[in-house]
């Protein structure tokens, strides 16, 4: 096997351990340099196994890791966001909420809410943690089940939340960059993105990790309705691009 299949096997490798991986941290690992690490994603995005992003790389669909296994990933960070999205809220009679890692700790830090509160999610992982607390309603939506990501999709979850309307829409993401939110999975995709257009808020819980991916689908752009939820400080082109279109970013 040539050196540069064995770099790509272990770049491959990698991304089935992180959801996204920079060009410095492969350079440092492998031990060469930036330029060789540039051109091996180069010609793994072109075979459609990886997806260039700024600066790094991310995985495709196919590569995307199943729930259980992102869950174990950055845990103190996202209690420390989950946190602080659920201080946010307020006083807020109803959410929507999305599926994924990070919006599943959020599930897990308002389970203790001691108010009534109406919960809509297409995620069952989040309907289960929040149908422990009888104070607060779950409405689970209906649709075809994306078994990888425990999550209802299709034309029927989608007619559900037009049906409805939420103060906010608590919602992950798997890529944040100087455009906005974006999400790895076209199905979860459609989903979020009717959440936030039946929302007058949008709370975006996205661990540093995040940062600076752009992701298969855009699912939110920074305005003034938006809020980033996360654990770091953004870069500075993405902290730039959030304060000159009136979005907001908390971190902790």
């Amino acid at each position: 096997m040539s050196k540069k299949s064995i770099r790509h096997d272990q770049i491959l490798s990698a991304l089935e351990v992180n959801p996204s991986i920079r060009v410095s941290a492969l350079s440092e690992r492998l031990g060469v340099s930036a330029e060789t690490i540039r051109r091996d994603l180069a010609e793994l995005d072109e075979t459609g196994r990886i997806r260039r992003t700024y600066g790094g790389a991310v995985r495709t669909k196919a590569f995307e890791p199943a729930l259980s296994e992102r869950s174990k990933l950055h845990i103190e960070a996202r209690e420390r966001i989950a946190q602080l999205a659920v201080a946010r809220i307020g006083e807020a009679h109803s959410l929507f909420i999305s599926g994924g890692a990070t919006a599943l700790h959020f599930a897990r830090a308002l389970r203790t809410i001691e108010r009534p509160l109406t919960v809509l999610t297409a995620a069952f992982s989040i309907a289960t943690e929040l149908s422990m607390n009888p104070l607060i309603q779950v409405m689970a939506l209906p649709g075809f089940v994306e078994p990888k990501e425990g999550l209802v999709h299709g034309a029927e979850t989608l007619k559900f939340i037009h049906q409805f309307h939420a103060p906010i829409t608590v919602m992950g993401a798997s890529g944040i960059d100087e455009d906005g939110a974006s999400e790895a999975l076209p199905h979860a995709a459609q989903v979020y993105s009717a959440m936030t257009s039946h929302a007058d808020e949008v709370l975006i819980v996205a661990d540093s990790s995040k940062f600076g991916n752009r992701s298969l689908q855009q699912i939110v752009d920074w305005d003034r309705n938006v809020t980033l939820v996360t654990d770091a400080a953004p870069p500075p082109r993405i902290a730039s691009a959030i304060r000159q279109r009136g979005a907001e970013v908390i971190w902790g």
